[in-house]
């Protein structure tokens, strides 16, 4: 399948009637699209930051891996249920339902993690942009950690579960600290409007000036 062709076919399939793709491959793909905006943000930042481009390759590297969890999380969930309709022991698929997401959620935290470098430290402009990255990604962390929890039912004492709640406060945290200036009127395009000399009919967007 070609790349252009990915997104269309992952909604329309996640629209249908099949029990997968479903909510784990949804928050993946969220996750995805959080580290191309990075990527984004980053190459727009090289003339600005010294470390750009290892930015760069980082987000493409967490975009290439939560594209892979798309599959992946559709792909544990369609094991167990087979392994289940066969009434035979399952306690791998099952665990997988669990690490899947679990995975889902470590990326996420690096796409909020290094939006905080690329919103300091790259392009003012793209701040914004840089905290929409970390609002998704956080928000598939939320679903993720939802996913553990329900997927592992009664197994309270699984080491999995404290994690994978304990990234979704981390992810919270960092995200309110990281919008806190956009949302408030501070650094960002908002503000670099208002210092602007010309006409104010037409909103000055991110990609201005660069």
């Amino acid at each position: 399948m070609k790349r252009e062709e990915r997104l269309p076919r992952l909604l329309e399939a996640l629209a249908s009637r099949e029990p997968a793709p479903a909510g784990g491959s949804a928050a993946a793909a969220t996750v995805a699209i959080g580290a191309a905006l990075l990527e984004k943000a980053a190459l727009l930042a090289v003339e600005k930051w010294d470390g750009a481009d290892r930015a760069r390759q980082r987000a493409h590297e967490l975009r290439l891996r939560a594209e892979e969890l798309i599959e992946r999380d559709a792909q544990a969930y369609l094991d167990y249920v087979e392994a289940r309709r066969a009434k035979r022991n399952f306690a791998e698929e099952w665990s997988r339902t669990v690490d899947v997401p679990l995975e889902i959620e470590r990326v996420a935290l690096d796409v909020v993690s290094l939006a905080h470098d690329l919103g300091r430290q790259g392009n003012p402009n793209l701040r914004p942009d840089c905290t929409t990255a970390a609002i998704l990604a956080h928000a598939a962390i939320t679903a993720a950690a939802m996913m553990v929890q329900l997927n592992l039912g009664v197994s309270a004492g699984d080491a999995r579960l404290p994690e994978a709640l304990q990234m979704m406060r981390d992810a919270s945290a960092s995200v309110r600290r990281l919008g806190a200036l956009d949302l408030t009127g501070g650094r960002g395009r908002v503000s670099a409007r208002s210092r602007d000399t010309g006409p104010r009919s037409r909103a000055r967007t991110a990609r201005d000036g660069q």
